[in-house]
């Protein structure tokens, strides 16, 4: 019983860990303009799990990784 705990948990940490590392991958990328400090595009990346996100300038997500760009 005792084993079986242990794989469940071991399942269910794993499976915890998978999720995270997949939303950490398709957080976009917003490409900002250095001199006018405005978002220039916004690339949305796949994820297993949730999809492609439909994020844009106009609506920008949370988290986002900021690129300076001309």
């Amino acid at each position: 019983m005792n084993t079986f705990k242990n794989i469940l948990y071991g399942t269910i940490f794993g499976l915890f860990i998978l999720a995270i590392l997949d939303y950490a991958s398709g957080i976009p990328d917003v490409h900002m303009s250095y001199t006018t400090d405005q978002c220039v595009k916004v690339l949305n990346y796949p994820t297993t799990i949730w999809g492609v996100s439909e994020y844009s300038c106009d609506n920008m997500p949370g988290k986002f990784n900021h690129v300076w760009v001309k």
